[in-house]
């Protein structure tokens, strides 16, 4: 039987072992040589900046028993977030990634080695999803765990299935990632996407995704925006979220985050989100005529992680009694992500202090004495 008390925010998914050059530095530049390690991972990325906003995060995963494990686990829980229900395996090992940051007109890059990890080599049965579960008011989940292998696949699917049937809030980043589906060889991988994330989001409450997931997953499409060329049609989007709307009945709500790509080193960034009771969308930031005037992030220390970042921002903004509204859950966690930016690593080291500050317009970065 679940627990009546419900008041915590868990996130499942697989975390890796992040390698990156120093600055902007190229892999051939540097190897052999020293990376900078660091971990990050779609799903502990939106743990942790729930903790650092002071919301009560716990995050499950499947981890292998080793020194590694234990120094993620250390930072996490040092952090704030509930790690003690992650499930210690004998079985595979922690993904890794490697990171080059990109510069001007130089895109960054992402070269996956997550084969055989341990979530991928877990089955759902291992889990015991009530245990899991238990003091639990939300779930997050993501389009990339259900990536890695069937496995993987079922048991985000049956925590979903679980989290809906225990009346538990669930978000799902569709975050469509182009390099990974292909564990089912002869299956179009955006095919396969497909297929899984329409067992999964059906059990799903409020569907995030940015200008390209709903179009690479279901084929939905914003007229008019072009992100290579960092050209957005804000009203194309609201189209895009009624026709998730639509096809998924459960949402609630549908958040679109809107990055206009100028350069690896410029992005505008903003976000709407579409409350599909009302059929109203709201759009941040605004300017003082309430127009749709995206924040411009020149000089970006590192990209990677800021859908993960908006996420939290959303999530703790709609289970925060201030913030709850729509047009202000989109404002915080747009303000939220911006602040992302500027901090290298997966991780968004912010406040709640800091958020609500460029919230009320303090862009300038001056100084505080």
């Amino acid at each position: 039987m679940m627990d009546s008390h419900k008041d915590t925010i868990l996130g499942f998914g697989e975390v890796m072992l992040r390698l990156c050059p120093e600055d902007k530095m190229r892999l051939c530049q540097v190897l052999p040589g020293n990376l900078n390690a660091a971990f990050g991972g779609g799903e502990a990325n939106v743990c942790a900046s729930l903790a650092m906003l002071g919301a009560k995060a716990r995050y499950v995963t499947a981890l292998p028993d080793n020194a590694i494990t234990l120094s993620f686990m250390a930072q996490m829980r040092g952090l704030g977030v509930d790690i003690d229900r992650i499930l210690l395996t004998g079985n595979g090992r922690m993904g890794i990634y490697f990171v080059e940051s990109g510069a001007n007109q130089r895109s960054s890059n992402v070269i996956y080695d997550r084969s055989y990890s341990s979530i991928s080599q877990t089955t759902h049965d291992e889990y015991d999803f009530e245990h899991l579960l238990q003091g639990v008011k939300w779930l997050h989940l993501s389009g990339i765990t259900p990536a890695l292998s069937e496995a993987a696949f079922l048991s985000t699917l049956a925590m979903a299935k679980h989290a809906a049937a225990a009346d538990i809030r669930v978000s799902c980043d569709l975050n469509y990632r182009k390099k990974l589906w292909n564990w089912r060889p002869g299956t179009a991988r955006a095919e396969l996407a497909r297929e899984c994330m329409e067992q999964i989001v059906p059990s799903v409450d409020v569907i995030i995704g940015n200008e390209e997931d709903a179009s690479d997953v279901f084929g939905i499409r914003a007229a008019g925006s072009d992100v290579e060329s960092g050209r957005i049609d804000t009203s194309g989007y609201q189209k895009v979220a009624t026709a998730l709307a639509k096809k998924f009945p459960k949402a609630q709500y549908v958040a679109i985050t809107l990055r206009e790509s100028i350069s690896a080193d410029h992005n505008n960034w903003g976000a709407m989100l579409y409350d599909v009771k009302t059929r109203q969308a709201h759009f941040a930031p605004m300017d003082v005529q309430g127009e749709y005037k995206p924040f411009q992030i020149r000089d970006i220390v590192d990209r990677v992680g800021g859908g993960d970042s908006f996420a939290a921002g959303l999530i703790y903004a709609l289970n925060d009694q201030l913030y709850q509204m729509p047009e202000q859950a989109i404002k915080f966690a747009v303000a939220a992500s911006c602040l992302k930016h500027s901090i290298k690593g997966d991780f968004n080291y912010v406040s709640l202090t800091e958020v609500e500050s460029l919230m009320k317009g303090n862009v300038s970065g001056r100084v505080r004495r």
